[in-house]
């Protein structure tokens, strides 16, 4: 008997190996093709800026995507189940290439914003029904160690997006940036379109008419979720980039604007969504619940790290970008290694309590490192501390995925799955908004109480506009500066120690669930984390 925790359709040994193989590449295809983007991108901005005229508009190009990314990441989960894995998944991939396209054509910078958003609203489908489509056609033993493949594209697509971009902006120009992603998204696309099949449950709706389905969608609850979403962030983006006041009205306004949307969107949601686009039942449960919070608290922490890191040793230490660019190399290698071990560890154990507790062990302990750095801290120190912080999180992200698969129905599947990626993606834009406030907050403080010259508050300013400035400055302001910059990311680095507590006590209540390898299975609950089976109806718990 099928259980909920066996690939919704046949294992790739009763597919051929080749339509297999076909399907997972066009899957890579487009993971490959996002996280390039990203780095590719980043890599550019000011390139970009400059070329625009419009050079302080340039951190928009990365927080519009991110934004719309965001926002749109969970209408895709019921989407899948609605309208199918291939027109879904076919439909962000095109959103993405179209977006991605017009932003090489882009003539100014609200074009080019626009642009980017539209793309960030495909890109969230992609990476949500992607992760569908890899969780219907392989047996839950082996899920993680896909997602470790996955994850291993990921981190080589956002290595090579970084020298790319550069050599890019620096020879043919950076509209080709956007341009050269298009022949491997169009052949993952068409692979897709080849390869992709439907659950059944899905195809069973076949001959319902298109009309039908639509009306299925929860549009007001889609519509108060994405508006509360964009307003929140975009206050907080206010903030933390243009660098508002949070008594500016156009802050607290977008604030409270997103916390009435996001209140109004519980009422549609609890009281009249039929097929609610974010299930807050789901929630209820242990597992659910645990999971949604665990990959909130660890989206936090790791771009934390991964943003506040390099200012470290840019703006504290006064080093170039290079050289804080190399610190993050261990980071990215332990990344690939800790997903590639999850599944690994998964695929031969048929468990993953244990491994994901001593993931967040290892986060915990490179945040403790992370936060006793000093002027006097040995080389190879700042080059290992953030080694544990990539396995960690590369582990954890494996395991609890599978873990909230497991503990769900197969129906349920697809929506759980774009739950998981909603509060990771909300938790990457607060990790990097919340972080930066706090370092600005305490480092406007700090340069306040140091320097006291004639002209202090254009220097200072200055000082919290560029980490640049600083080089410019005399010895004596120079190490003012720097010290001011190592205080404020103490607090940070403090502050992160807490939630990767925060983070570690989340994965304890997570249930273990049994990974079975076939498609005939009698579903296991196994309890306290790794002890004695109990053979349980689990379905029937679940209801």
């Amino acid at each position: 008997m099928a259980s909920e925790r066996t690939p919704l359709l046949k294992t790739p040994l009763d597919a051929t190996r080749r339509d297999f193989a076909l399907l997972m590449t066009g899957l890579w295809s487009l993971t490959f093709v996002s996280s390039l983007d990203a780095t590719i991108v980043a890599t550019l901005l000011s390139t970009i800026g400059s070329s625009l005229e419009a050079l302080s508009l340039s951190s928009w190009i990365g927080t519009a995507y991110l934004l719309s990314l965001c926002a749109f990441t969970p209408l895709y989960g019921r989407l899948a189940n609605v309208l199918g894995r291939r027109p879904s998944i076919l439909f962000a991939g095109s959103l993405f290439g179209v977006g991605t396209i017009l932003c090489g054509c882009a003539q100014t910078m609200p074009q080019l914003l626009a642009c980017r958003a539209l793309a960030g609203i495909g890109g969230s489908g992609m990476t949500v029904v992607g992760s569908i489509c890899v969780s219907d056609s392989v047996p839950l033993k082996s899920r993680g160690l896909y997602q470790g493949f996955t994850n291993l594209l990921f981190a080589l697509g956002g290595a090579i997006g970084a020298p790319l971009g550069g050599w890019l902006g620096d020879t043919i120009g950076w509209r080709a940036a956007f341009l050269c992603q298009s022949p491997v998204l169009v052949l993952g696309l068409l692979l897709l379109y080849l390869k992709v099949r439907e659950p059944d449950f899905v195809l069973a709706d076949a001959g319902i008419s298109m009309g039908d389905r639509l009306k299925r969608i929860d549009y007001a609850g889609s519509a108060t979720l994405v508006l509360a979403l964009l307003t929140f962030l975009l206050g907080l983006s206010l903030k933390t980039t243009v660098g508002y006041d949070w008594g500016d009205a156009r802050v607290w306004g977008l604030l409270v604007t997103g916390t009435v949307l996001g209140c109004l969107f519980l009422v549609v949601e609890l009281k009249f969504a039929r097929e609610p686009i974010l299930p807050l039942g789901m929630l209820k449960r242990r597992t659910p619940f645990f999971v949604a919070l665990n990959n909130f608290l660890i989206a936090v922490l790791s771009f934390s790290i991964v943003y506040n890191t390099p200012l470290y040793f840019t703006a504290a230490r006064l080093r170039s970008s290079t050289n804080a660019g190399a610190h993050l190399i261990p980071y990215s290698v332990w990344v690939a290694v800790g997903s590639m071990l999850a599944g690994w560890y998964m695929r031969r154990t048929g468990r993953y309590w244990t491994f994901t507790v001593a993931g967040a062990l290892c986060v915990v302990l490179a945040s403790v490192m992370l936060a006793t750095w000093n002027k006097d801290t040995p080389e190879w120190v700042l080059y290992a501390t953030l080694a544990p912080a990539g396995f960690g999180v590369a582990a954890t992200l494996t395991t609890t995925l599978l873990a909230l698969i497991a503990s769900v129905s197969r129906e349920d599947i697809p929506v759980a799955t774009g739950l998981s990626y909603l509060f990771r993606t909300t938790g990457q834009v607060l990790g990097v908004s919340l972080s930066a406030a706090l370092a600005q907050t305490v480092l406007a403080r700090n340069l306040r109480a140091r320097i006291r010259v004639d002209g202090a508050d254009e220097i200072i300013a200055r000082i919290l506009d560029s980490t640049a400035y600083i080089h410019t400055l005399s010895p004596e302001l120079q190490e003012k500066a720097k010290a001011s910059w190592a205080r404020a990311l103490a607090v940070v680095f403090y502050c992160q120690i807490v939630v990767a507590l925060l983070f570690l006590l989340s994965t304890l209540p997570i249930e273990e669930y049994s990974l079975p390898d076939t498609i005939a299975g009698t579903p296991v609950k196994q309890t306290g984390g790794g002890g004695r089976v109990e053979e349980r109806d689990v379905e029937r718990e679940r209801q």
